[in-house]
């Protein structure tokens, strides 16, 4: 008998999928229109035009904005179209929502560009513990992508996995 010990999880032939090492680096900013607006309530438009022209957009360059307003005033959807014409040529990328909303968004576009070719027929394990705030909706999008091609999927980690599709 030996005594040599084997790991069998780092020979065997499944793939291990990290969303996290996806995740791209860059600031994520929220910007809240409420104190742009009269009394937190209230768009007028001359003043918040005013307001656009003078707010220094240059200060999102190569961030994730997300763009929101968190008081109960109904905002008209041309001012968040109007906002973004001034912090496009700025940002990565802008979206009407919370930070939630960002990541999805952000993961979203990962995930269409992500290459399924190296998975083709394999066992994938979709790793489940993240340090970052890895939206669940990748995780959905990611299964769509992978199932027509992979013989099956687990998720967690090598060690504990649940799986959660077999061909």
């Amino acid at each position: 008998m030996s005594d040599e010990i084997v790991n069998r999880i780092a020979n065997s032939k499944l793939k291990t999928i990290d969303l996290e090492d996806f995740y791209p680096k860059g600031i994520r900013t929220v910007i809240d229109i409420k104190n742009w607006l009269f009394h937190e309530q209230i768009l007028k438009e001359t003043d918040f035009r005013e307001h656009l022209k003078n707010h220094d957009w240059s200060q999102y360059k190569d961030q994730y904005v997300a763009l929101t307003c968190t008081s109960d005033a109904i905002i008209p959807s041309w001012a968040f179209m109007l906002i973004t014409t001034h912090v496009s040529p700025f940002a990565k990328t802008i979206v009407v929502g919370n930070l939630t909303a960002l990541e999805t968004s952000i993961f979203q576009d990962i995930i269409t560009h992500f290459n399924v070719e190296d998975f083709d027929g394999k066992r994938v394990i979709i790793k489940g513990c993240s340090n970052k705030p890895i939206p669940e909706t990748a995780y959905i999008q990611l299964i769509e992508k992978l199932q027509p091609v992979v013989k099956s999927i687990m998720f967690g980690e090598a060690c504990s996995t649940v799986p959660l599709f077999k061909k």
